[in-house]
């Protein structure tokens, strides 16, 4: 194991961030360079190495935590970046967007600060990447198979990867203008720099993967003509249908989809806009939906120079502490204040807009809202308690509602959904139609980073049996498993 005491002789240090008036001037990533480097080895020697590693399971991609934190505390960081890349094709990524439901999971977090497996994570990958232990890893030999995989978010770069190097050939296929999903135009770059996507497309292509930007499936080329030149394909488009909010005063301008206003901001960050078109400068913004993607939306207008801004949640504040109904060691909701809530503006909890108000151009002007409570089992609204606030610029980051059925690529291929509205599949990520299979959110439903790469990985496997007969490859999880997060 790593260090037999550090759990008890050294306390949690986590990852230091720039200060507040420094960092909402620019867009680079809110962490100190660095400051990771010195403290991190200790960090990993808290991992007590427990004859049962509850974060394996925390995680879904069954990353080996103990293992890593071993290697990280002896700083052999080659092997450590061997263990990491075992398990996970992309840990820059989850190292810095995942939500870490292995601390939640952590052993040593029944009773103290859970180990930093996050930050020994992105620390591992980021010394790789600089020693250049990150190479490609092109395949010995080729299947003569052919693999179409839609969409290019975490799961169909995980699949993309995965199968090329079993030796298939495989073209991913993607409607934006560049490659990288939500994760290229949905994450702002204060929480991931873009150049982390950029060095792993060049080692994908380097391996032998095909990308091909601004075709989308359905519309560009239909159904048909995809599956009659590919031996198989991997439907990895995503979750991308935004849930609306039906009150009056929807229509009015400046009332925008969290994804029509982050990819804005980070094309302008491309170097393909000077300034966005939808811009909170000199405003007053409202955020509704209190998730990671209304904390973007946060993070974002402050960048931008926004008048307030101010954050809504139809829920109640979560406590500082578990739930009896989420014990250790599942991953419990709490209070959770991200690097965009330390950078300024409101939380306003347990409250629902009613309408917007608009001036007589058509502009959203302010919003009104009213408290709500939950009355046996209901949301009912507090008499008494309506109020504006003032709005010209209002997001909507209310979560997700399935795959966009608009493009005709559900109905081109046939695929059946499930209850939810979302691409059914069997225990091998196997649709109804012979040859297809779903991972990701487009199959799952929106979800976590680490969920679509798993999902990504053991579609890989999946595919790679039906175009083989068997698989080498590994395969984290099935749709049908339980796990210790949703």
């Amino acid at each position: 194991m790593a260090d037999p005491k550090g759990f008890l002789t050294t306390g949690r240090e986590v990852a230091e961030t720039r200060p507040v008036g420094e960092r909402v001037k620019d867009w680079n990533e809110v962490y100190v360079p660095g400051s990771l480097l010195p403290i991190i080895s200790k960090q990993a020697g808290r991992c007590m190495d427990c004859g049962i590693p509850f974060c394996h399971n925390g995680c879904p991609l069954g990353n080996l935590i103990p293992e890593w934190n071993d290697y990280a505390y002896r700083e052999d960081w080659t092997a450590a970046s061997e263990r990491l890349h075992a398990t996970n094709n992309f840990p820059e990524f989850t190292g810095r967007l995942c939500p870490a439901p292995c601390e939640s999971a952590c052993v040593l977090g029944i009773n103290q600060p859970a180990v930093t497996i996050k930050n020994v994570e992105v620390s591992i990958i980021d010394k790789a990447w600089d020693s250049g232990d990150v190479t490609p890893q092109p395949p010995e030999r080729l299947s003569g198979k052919t693999v179409a995989v839609i969409g290019s978010g975490p799961a169909g770069l995980a699949a993309a990867q995965q199968l090329t190097r079993a030796g298939h050939t495989v073209a991913v296929f993607e409607r934006a203008d560049r490659i990288g999903g939500l994760l290229r135009y949905g994450i702002p770059e204060f929480k991931m720099e873009k150049s982390h996507i950029n060095r792993r497309i060049e080692q994908m292509r380097a391996e032998g993967t095909k990308f091909r930007t601004e075709v989308e499936i359905g519309k560009d080329i239909d159904a048909a003509k995809l599956r009659r030149r590919y031996d198989a394909v991997v439907i990895a488009a995503g979750a991308t249908v935004s849930r609306d909010l039906s009150v009056p005063g929807r229509e009015l301008n400046g009332v925008h989809f969290a994804m029509e206003y982050l990819p804005l901001a980070n094309k302008v960050q491309e170097g393909d806009l000077t300034v966005s078109p939808i811009t909170a400068e000199g405003k007053h913004v409202v955020v509704i939906g209190g998730g990671d993607t209304g904390a973007d939306c946060v993070g974002t207008a402050h960048r931008q120079g926004a008048l307030s801004v101010t954050q809504l949640e139809i829920m109640p504040r979560p406590g500082e502490d578990r739930n009896a109904n989420q014990p250790w060691p599942t991953f419990p909701m709490l209070y959770k204040v991200t690097s965009a809530h330390e950078e300024g503006g409101e939380r306003v909890y347990s409250v629902s807009t009613t309408h917007f108000e608009g001036d007589e151009d058509g502009n959203v002007q302010a919003l009104h809202l009213v408290e709500v409570e939950f009355k046996d089992g209901n949301l009912e609204q507090k008499p008494g308690t309506e109020r504006r606030i003032p709005a010209q610029l209002v997001t909507l980051a209310m979560g997700f509602t399935g795959t966009d059925r608009s493009n005709g690529l559900v109905q081109q291929f046939g695929v059946t959904l499930d209850e939810r509205g979302n691409v059914a599949r069997d225990a091998d990520y196997a649709t109804n139609v012979d040859g297809v299979f779903v991972a990701g959110d487009a199959g799952r439903g929106q979800s976590l980073i680490v969920w679509a790469i798993a999902e990504g990985r053991s579609a890989a496997r999946g595919v790679d049996r039906f175009l083989t007969g068997a698989s080498a490859l590994p395969a984290p999880i099935r749709p049908t498993d339980r796990a210790l997060i949703v």
